[in-house]
Formats: structure tokens, sequence, C-alpha cells
């Protein structure tokens, strides 16, 4: 049996009641030793947890701890803009009692999924309370109303994102709310750490090299925090999903001679095409393996959340020194 709860929350622009449901304890099995259960904020959740994006389910599983597990819906090198959920995806989905999701609009396949799964969730939302940037001068105008949802990519963001899985799992999970207390502390010290050891990389570079040309607007939170400026993108969206115009493409030429950048900086697995065009004409290097959406696999250089941001910046900074 389940208890459930109306819950109301807002997925980017658009408002979404659910019943917020979660498993009624299971019974004490019997048993002929003396030993006491193992007490609750111990003991292991069987809540079923899922997580949209890879980076998002590292992050929750800090979180949780060894009380419960968070998959993954995305696989290593999926786009959550591009993404297209199979009837296993929508499966999972359905019988998952926690959905962890970015937010801001990012997962545009999200409300439609959410209205065939047949099923009712609890869903926090990781960037709940975040305030979408704001163009500095001389960057493009964003081309969606809802902002720009990469808050993930400046850590102190992601310390938000903790707040807001802690509580979330809190709520699903009120036995564990003290695990996942001390768990949300301990990470968002890694976090801060992070932040620091950024800082002191990026310190390498002068001000006038701290320059930044994206195959879309996905920097943005990175460049703010750490003194970058975003000179263009290749695509001048927020969504991977858009293609620039000619006139478009050509005026990124003209903004890259003129500023004196030095390098493209390109996702993992997207299309290097259009970047190596712009790099005939203007004579910069094109570095194309950054992880911004995805982790790596296991084996790869950006396995965790973290990793992916020490790999990331260390590929900025060489690039740019």
């Amino acid at each position: 049996m389940k208890t459930c709860r109306l819950l109301l929350l807002s997925l980017g622009l658009v408002a979404v009641t659910l019943v917020a449901c979660q498993p009624a304890s299971a019974p004490v099995p019997q048993t002929t030793t003396q030993s006491a259960a193992p007490p609750p904020s111990t003991a292991r959740s069987t809540l079923r947890v899922v997580a949209v994006e890879n980076f998002l389910a590292d992050v929750a599983q800090h979180v949780a701890g060894d009380r419960l597990v968070v998959s993954a819906l995305m696989p290593v090198g999926a786009d959550p803009h591009s993404f297209e959920p199979t009837p296993a995806d929508a499966a999972r989905v359905a019988a998952s009692d926690v959905l962890i999701v970015n937010g801001a609009r990012l997962e545009a396949f999200l409300d439609r999924m959410l209205a065939n799964a047949g099923d009712q969730h609890r869903i926090i939302v990781a960037s709940a309370g975040l305030t979408s940037r704001q163009p500095r001068p001389g960057e493009p105008p964003l081309d969606d109303p809802a902002g720009d949802p990469h808050f993930w990519l400046d850590p102190n963001n992601v310390i938000e994102y903790v707040h807001n899985i802690r509580d979330g799992l809190s709520q699903a999970d009120p036995p564990g709310a003290s695990v996942y207390a001390a768990n949300a502390q301990a990470y968002a010290g890694q976090l801060q750490e992070l932040d620091r050891w950024i800082g002191e990389q990026v310190g390498q570079l002068p001000p006038e090299r701290r320059l930044l040309v994206t195959d879309h607007e996905t920097l943005g939170y990175f460049a703010d925090r750490y003194g970058f400026r975003v000179v263009g993108t290749i695509i001048p969206s927020v969504s991977s999903e858009a293609s620039p115009s000619a006139q478009q493409l050509a005026q990124l030429v003209e903004q890259i001679r003129a500023s004196g950048v030095r390098a493209i900086f390109l996702e993992s697995g997207s299309n290097p095409q259009l970047a190596d065009q712009i790099a005939r004409e203007t004579g910069v290097k094109v570095v194309n393996d950054l992880y911004t959406h995805s982790i790596s696999a296991a084996n790869g250089p950006a396995p965790d959340y973290i990793k992916m941001m020490r790999y990331d910046v260390t590929q900025i900074v060489e690039a740019l020194k």
C-alpha cells in the first residue's frame, strides 16, 4: 500500500499537480534471534529513485549515500536537449517513486512523458529557487524566455541542487532525513573545494585570455563565476537543437578575429563540422571533448560530476594559456 498527498510543482513554465506517493513501511519480519532491527535512519530504503541526467544522478547519489540507489534515465553521452525517450524509459519513469529533474525547461520531453506514464510521482526539481542569468553587455540575448538551464556548470549552483535533493528525499523518506542531511553537508564541502580549485586554475590565465566560444550557449554560469567572457556561440541558442544562419556564422568569425579568441570549445560527441570551418577561417584551435551535459563512462576522464568539472577546466585552461 502507498500513502499519498497532492504536490504542486513547476517544470519550467508548466505547472503540474501530482500526487506524491511513498510506500508504507514494510512489516518487520519475525526472527528467532535477539538482534534488534537496524535503526530506520541507517536501514536501506526501498524507494525507486530516477534522475533524468546522469550527472544529476551522480549528485543525487552523493546525497542518498548507502540508503538508496539513484539510477540515471539518460545514458552516457546523451544530450538532454535532443533526448528521445524509448518505451523502456517511459516504463522506468512510471515505475519510479521519485523523479529528479534539472528543470528550467532543459528536459523538453518530460511533460509528455509524465502525461503518458500513467502513474503519480514525487518530483524533485534540482534547480528550484535559482534565477536564470542575464546576458552580459556584448553577449547576444537569450533565445528562450525560460532562460539558461545550464546552472550546474557553476558548482555553487550545484550546492543548491544538493539542498533541494536533500529536502525532496527527506520528504519522500522521512526516516532517512538525518542521513540525507549529513551526506548533503559533506558533498557541499566537496563542491566548495571544487569551486576554490577552479578559481586557482583559472587564475593562471590573464583576463584578456578568458574568452569563450562554444557550440551553443552552455558556459554562461561558468563564465560569470570565474571571470570569462562569452564572445559567441556557433549555435546562438541555449539548445543544441537550433541551427545557425550563414549571417550568424559570418558574424561569429568577425567576433573571433576582433576579440583574439584562441579556441572553440565543443561538447564531446557534437558535430565539429561548423567549428572546423570557422577554425580554418580564423586560425583558432578546436577543443572537441568537453563534458558538459553528460559524464563519461566509468573508465573515461569524467566519470562523475566533480571529475567532469575538473577535466573541463583543465581542457579550457590549457587551451587558453
